[in-house]
Order: C-alpha cells, then sequence, then structure tokens
C-alpha cells in the first residue's frame, strides 16, 4: 500500500512590521570554514539598524525593545530581522531576553521562511518565559533548503493583562554549530499501559535493557509488592532502536489502581487493573466528532471547555459555507487536469466536521470516518457480545439526545447531511457526483477559531473517489436509519445509486498528485488516489447489503478486490478501503455465497496480524512494508485492531480479544517513547496536536484536545514531510517507532483527525464491551 503525505502548512503566520532601516538581506553566503555573524548589529550598538520593530520600539540600557500595550494579543509585537539561510548548514541562534516590569507568558523565538515556503519554520518555535532578569538562551538547527531572507523572530506570545517593555540583546546567528542530537524524555525503562489492563485480559510490559539475562521483576500496588517473576530477553528492536525484555504478569487478577511494575531500579508509570477501564474512553472517544462541528455552535453544557461560536456560517470576518463558489478556471490546481471545469452559482455546504487541524471538509476521510462509525454501531445489532444500548439514545454528548435515535447515528448525520450537499446538482457538468472538497484558498496560521477564519472558501472539481465515498456510506446509512427515519433513509439510498452510476459514468476522474512547481497545494490537503477499484468495490457491497440487488452483487464479486487480500501488514486508511466492505459482507446477515470465504479471509487476516504480534517486543500487530512507519500509523494500528475485533464477533476465540487488548497497549505508553497518544488517558499522553482550535501550546486561552483525542504517530517519512519540527530534529532521520514529537507544530506526527478518529472510537467500544476481560 502507497502512503502519501497528507499535507503541509504553516504552524504560525508573520505580523506585518514596521521597517526602521532599509535594506534587504544579501543572498546566501557560501560556506565558510570560520562562522559568520548573520545578524546585523545584534548587540543594538547602532540603535535599530537592521531591525524590523513594533509597535513602540525603542533602545533601551542598550537593548531593543518594543511597548506592548495591555489586551495586546499573540504576534502583535515583535523584533525581527532577515537572515540568509544555507540548506544543510547548522546555526547557532543565541540571544538575552527579558521584561519590564515581570510579567506573565513567554516570548516566542523561531526562525522562518516566508509565504512561498508557508511560512516553514526552520528553528521550531521556542517558548521563553518572560523574566525582569535577563536570561540567555540558545538553540541549533539545521534548515533544509537555501533561503535568501528567512525571518529571525522574538515575538509577543499570549494576550497581556498588563503593559509591559518585551527587550531583547546580545542576538548572534552563526553557521558552523555542531548540532545538538536530540534525546526525548522517555521517562522509565519499564513501559506499560498507562491506562490499565482488564483483569482477565494479558497485562504485557517491555523493558529496555542490554542485560543478556532475564532480570527480577517486581509488580506493586501502593508501593507493596503483589507479584514477582522474570523478564525474557527479546534482544534488539529495530523498529525503536533499542534493546529490550518482555514480561508477562497476565496470572495477577487483583483489581485496582496504583499498580507500578519494577525491574532493578526503574519503576513504570502507574497503571490500573480494572473492568470498567474503557467505558470512559467509548465517550470520549466520540466526544471529539460533536467539538469538530462545522456550522453549529458548540455548547460549553454539552463539552466543558470547548464551547464556542459557530463556525464558517458567514458571520464576518468569516466568509463562510452558506454561499459557496467553485473554484476559478484559472487556479494553478486547475492546471494539473486535462479538461477545464467550472459550476454554476454557488452551494451551501455548511455543516460537516472539519476534516483535521484546518479547517477544511474533505469527501475521501469523511467516507471512512463516518464509514468506520457506522460499523460501530452496526456491530451493536450484529455481535452477540455486545448491549444494544451502549450506544443508544442518551450515551454520548450531542445536541440530539433524548430524540428516541442512537446518539451515535445523531453525530454520524451530522457528516452525512453535508456529504449530501456536497454531491453536484442535477443540470451541472458531472451531475450526481461529488465535489472533492471545501476548503480555504490559502492556508491560516495557528491559532485560529473557526469562527474567524477570514479566508474565501471554494468548492473544488468534483472526484470519482469523493463520490464514491458517498455512495457507500449514504447505502450504509441508508438501512441503519429505516427504523428511525424513513424518509431520510430513502434520501440516503437514492443519493447513494445516484452517485454510484455518476462514478461508473465518470471512472478516472481522479485527482492528480500534488506538484508544487504548478500548484503549491494552498489551503488543503490533496488526498490524491489514483486507483478507484476499492471504492467501487466499497460501494457496490454496502448498496448490495442495502438493497440485495443482483447488479450491485455481480459489480462487487467481479471486483479484483472481492478474492484479493485485503487485510495488509500496513492496514486500512482512507486510500485503502476495501478491507471496510469486506469486513461489512463478512458480519452483516446477507445472501451472498461467497460470504462465508470472506469470514474465512478476516479470520486469515487477523491470524497473520497475531504472527505480527508475536514478534514484535512491544505487543502491537503493526510491522508496515519496509518497516517504515506512515504517516497516521495509530490510524493503521487502530484499524488493525478492528480485524482482531471482527475476528473475535465471527470465531468467539479469545486469542482475538487479547491479541486486541494487547496491541492497545501500544497506543497507551507500551511504546518506545513511553508516550499514550491519547489525549486524557495516561501519565504521559499526546496533548499538543497540531490543530488551530485546540491550540493550548500557542495560547493559554485555548484548549487542549478533547480527552480520547488519538494522534497520528510515529512517523519514518518525517525527513520528507517537510515538517518544521521533526525536520529540525531528525536531520538524519530515527528508528521507527521513535518518529513522533508532541508539538503542536508536528503536522506529520502529532495531527489530529476524523479518520484516525473513527477507528480510536470503534476500539474504545469494543474495549469496553469486553468487561473484564473474558465475557
Amino acid at each position: 500500500m502507497t502512503h502519501r503525505a497528507r499535507r503541509s502548512w504553516p504552524a504560525l503566520l508573520c505580523s506585518t512590521a514596521v521597517v526602521l532601516a532599509t535594506g534587504l538581506a544579501a543572498p546566501p553566503p557560501a560556506a565558510a570554514e570560520e562562522p559568520v555573524e548573520q545578524i546585523r548589529n545584534g548587540g543594538f550598538d547602532d540603535g535599530l539598524a537592521g531591525w524590523n520593530a513594533y509597535p513602540n520600539p525603542a533602545v533601551v540600557d542598550g537593548r531593543g525593545c518594543v511597548e506592548v500595550p495591555a489586551g495586546s494579543g499573540p504576534y502583535s509585537a515583535a523584533l525581527q530581522q532577515p537572515v540568509p539561510l544555507l540548506a544543510g548548514e547548522t546555526y547557532r541562534l543565541e540571544a538575552s531576553m527579558l521584561s519590564v516590569p515581570a510579567t506573565q507568558g513567554n516570548v516566542r523565538v523561531v526562525v522562518q521562511a516566508g509565504p512561498d515556503l508557508n511560512y516553514r519554520e526552520f528553528l521550531p518555535t521556542k517558548k521563553v518565559p518572560l523574566t525582569p532578569e535577563p536570561q540567555t538562551h540558545a538553540w541549533t538547527f539545521t534548515p533544509d533548503t537555501d533561503y535568501a531572507e528567512a525571518q529571525v523572530t522574538f515575538q509577543q506570545d499570549i494576550t497581556n493583562a498588563e503593559a509591559y517593555r518585551l527587550c531583547v540583546d546580545d542576538v548572534s546567528l552563526t553557521g558552523g554549530a555542531e548540532p545538538e542530537p536530540y534525546e526525548p524524555d522517555t521517562g522509565p525503562a519499564v513501559r506499560v499501559n498507562q491506562v490499565g489492563y482488564l483483569p482477565e485480559g494479558p497485562k504485557r510490559a517491555t523493558v529496555v535493557s542490554a542485560e543478556d539475562r532475564p532480570q527480577p521483576w517486581e509488580l506493586r500496588q501502593d508501593g507493596v509488592v503483589v507479584r514477582r517473576g522474570s523478564t525474557a530477553p527479546a534482544g534488539l528492536d529495530p523498529s525503536a532502536g533499542v534493546e529490550v525484555h518482555t514480561v508477562d504478569f497476565s496470572a495477577v487478577r487483583r483489581t485496582g489502581d496504583g499498580f507500578t511494575l519494577r525491574v532493578g531500579e526503574e519503576e513504570s508509570h502507574p497503571f490500573s487493573i480494572r473492568a470498567d477501564l474503557w467505558d470512559p474512553l467509548r465517550v470520549d472517544a466520540k466526544t471529539f466528532f460533536y467539538t469538530n462541528r462545522s456550522g453549529i455552535e458548540i455548547s460549553d453544557a454539552i463539552a466543558p471547555g470547548y464551547g464556542r461560536a459557530a463556525g464558517h456560517v458567514g458571520v464576518a470576518p468569516n466568509q463562510g459555507d452558506t454561499a459557496v463558489p467553485c473554484q476559478d478556471p484559472g487556479d494553478p490546481s486547475q492546471l494539473l487536469y486535462d479538461e477545464p471545469w467550472t459550476c454554476e452559482g454557488t452551494r451551501d455546504v455548511t455543516g460537516g466536521w472539519y476534516d483535521a487541524g484546518d479547517h477544511g471538509k474533505y469527501m475521501v476521510p469523511a467516507g471512512i470516518s463516518v464509514g468506520t462509525m457506522l460499523m460501530e454501531h452496526e456491530r451493536t445489532l450484529t455481535a452477540d457480545v455486545v448491549d444494544e444500548d451502549a450506544l443508544g439514545d442518551g450515551t454520548l454528548r450531542v445536541p440530539e439526545t433524548g430524540n428516541g435515535v442512537p446518539d451515535i447515528l445523531d453525530e454520524a448525520r451530522w457528516k452525512l447531511e453535508w456529504m449530501l450537499k456536497m454531491q453536484v446538482p442535477q443540470g451541472q457538468q458531472y451531475a450526481g457526483m461529488t465535489n472533492h472538497k471545501v476548503a480555504d484558498v490559502d492556508w491560516t496560521g495557528l491559532p485560529l477559531d473557526p469562527a474567524a477564519d477570514p479566508q474565501r472558501r471554494v468548492l473544488y472539481r468534483p472526484s470519482t473517489t469523493g463520490t464514491l465515498n458517498l455512495a457507500a456510506v449514504a447505502a450504509q446509512g441508508s438501512r441503519l436509519w429505516a427504523p428511525y427515519d424513513e424518509a431520510f433513509a430513502e434520501e440516503l439510498l437514492e443519493a447513494a445509486r445516484t452517485a454510484y452510476a455518476a462514478a461508473q459514468a465518470h471512472p478516472d476522474l481522479l485527482v492528480p498528485p500534488p506538484d508544487a512547481a504548478v500548484d503549491p497545494n494552498p489551503g488543503s490537503g490533496p488526498y490524491d488516489d489514483a486507483d478507484p477499484s476499492d471504492e467501487f468495490y466499497w460501494a457496490a457491497a454496502q448498496l448490495y447489503l442495502t438493497t440485495g440487488e443482483r447488479g450491485y452483487e455481480t459489480d462487487l464479486t467481479a471486483s479484483p478486490h472481492h478474492r484479493r487480500d485485503s487485510f495488509t501488514a500496513d492496514g486500512a486508511s482512507w486510500g485503502e478501503v476495501a478491507s471496510l466492505g469486506k469486513l461489512s459482507l463478512a458480519t452483516v446477515p446477507n445472501e451472498l455465497r461467497s460470504r462465508r470465504t470472506l469470514q474465512a479471509s478476516v479470520l486469515r487476516g487477523a491470524d497473520r496480524y497475531l504472527a505480527i504480534q508475536d514478534g514484535e517486543p512491544f505487543g502491537h500487530p503493526y510491522a508496515p512494508t519496509g518497516g517504515n512507519y506512515a504517516w497516521g500509523s495509530n490510524g493503521q494500528v487502530l484499524n488493525i485492531l478492528m480485524v482482531l475485533g471482527y475476528a473475535y464477533d465471527l470465531r468467539g476465540d479469545q486469542r482475538y480479544a487479547d491479541g486486541f487488548l494487547e496491541g492497545m497497549d501500544y497506543l497507551f505508553g507500551r511504546n518506545a517513547l513511553n508516550q499514550s497518544y491519547v489525549t486524557g488517558y495516561g501519565e504521559v499522553a499526546s496533548k499538543n496536536m497540531h490543530s488551530r482550535m485546540y491550540a493550548n501550546q500557542l495560547d493559554p486561552s485555548s484548549p487542549n484536545p478533547p480527552p480520547g483525542t488519538v494522534a497520528g504517530g510515529a512517523n519514518a517519512t518525517t525527513s520528507t514531510s517537510g515538517d518544521p519540527v521533526t525536520s529540525a530534529l531528525f536531520p538524519e532521520g530515527c528508528a521507527p517507532q521513535t518518529c513522533y514529537v508532541d508539538d503542536i507544530g508536528s503536522y506529520s506526527t502529532n495531527e489530529l483527525t476524523i479518520n484516525w478518529q473513527a477507528p480510536m472510537g470503534w476500539v474504545a467500544s469494543f474495549a469496553a464491551d469486553l468487561g473484564d476481560g473474558r465475557p
């Protein structure tokens, strides 16, 4: 399976400065043996010559200063200087900073490009606490491209309650520095699931140790030893780059909180052993979709701490999604296509969920996300081990609760209704297909509330893949809404039929891969996919399951995906969705003659994942092609866990449930970084995901992502992603499991997306359904 970079965008925008000195930066100099000072007048001996500063700049006590009025927002004050940079050169930036009087907050220090490179950060943003005494800090960084006028910036960070003076001095930027190796704080060598374990489930851990003999371990509860044993040496784990041992304490049935695992002088983060461990996550993982809704006010009463105004409803400065035009024929991305395209008038495409860290809404990730959510609900109707009411009316945080419809269907409907709006009306070119996406025409900075987004929005041309995503989930939704809203069910089925027929009429209207020479891909991700055959299979499968019609049966059985192995080591993703069709055909009652064969293929895939897991010292069933963890690897892991869950539903074999639970350990801390990738779950949990809405790292008045939000995870392709954080920290690559940083600027490892969050919700429900681990 091919994995492509989703997108690239700036972490922040540079404010307009008042120019206090004339002259442009010189072209990048040739590399020299002696360090060359890049900063002009870094000690401010010549006043403010060479510097751009705002507001109210002055030299005070020999330092360059700006007077920041009370109530000034982020980026509203700065001292800046353009500098030339050479690709591959390692630079050292040093400066002294202070504030008068003492004030809360930080000064943001960043070296970044301009709009032609989407404000790429060569030195990722550093935050230095403002203090009344001068403090000197230094950092090194290595640009990945030549840039004649990068901006060295010292900037106001947060809205300040009181006026203060921001001063800098002794600023120096020199090349020829020695790179500072990045050493992540991985905490104790004993790695556990930081949330915990089910009483009757597997309980395993991993210990980073080069010892070649078993080591004694102790399981403690509140400091009291409750079980002892010996580790099993496992040798070098190439995906983690370290030698490890494993620990198995599955025989422990004791329950409670405050457990730790100790090996030698190393003691794990605390964890629990309880049967109700995953019940909160079942709800939290789906609250994310409510707080990510577009076109509706988010209620603080429903999601405390996340209330905000409705986004993209046309209230100034927001231009909104109420009347969105199509792209202009002359837009650069249109040049990638062979034939021209435009559309008439405007369309109302309000609603839906924001896709990820930006404010775009995309048909392709919408499909797999809604489809997974509908599969989660449908499992309550087909699996014997599930409480039908676990996701019923009144179980989730949604404004529609109490309407007699399962809350999970209410949430999915919010996105489905938006998808219906994206279908091209009759009488227009490509009628029945769907526009590929609606998004801003250019990137915006972080943080940015959706209601404050000032960018113009446009509809992008239709695509075969986007259209088939609608066909699949609308068909699936039709049968699930039939008991609750017959009219909506009929509307969905008609839209699904129309979309499928339109895609058949235009099977190769595909989004070309990005071409930076033609289109820098401003404002949104491409979601290009050169092979729509898996989408055709998925859509035909869902239409057949809903209608039972022979035509759809013929199409799906004729597809090469019907006979092909769909459960690869890489797992499913928005670009590979055949497995979604196969899982539904295997588990939803139908008359397909090959259904038993499909069920056997699910079990074979699950067995393959268990075999992979058996060879992974950190216990996850993920060993991607070439060993390179994909962009969004946690999403791949979650989709693999779904296969193990469905195999358990089909066979009832405890091996699949145990493999599922052990695979969860990786996501919650049993990994090379000792990091839980889910907000609010675990002692050391991700919280600074790349997002404009959840940007607490940049603005304390902005929240972190809601509890239960999963980060994209380790990405071994970071060296080619353009990610400003990882390219600086991993200039020579990284062991695949370690290619992750919990930093809001790292969009290639730490973004949040609906298509990773949907399987997180499914997995949380399956784990909660397991009770004590052996239902």
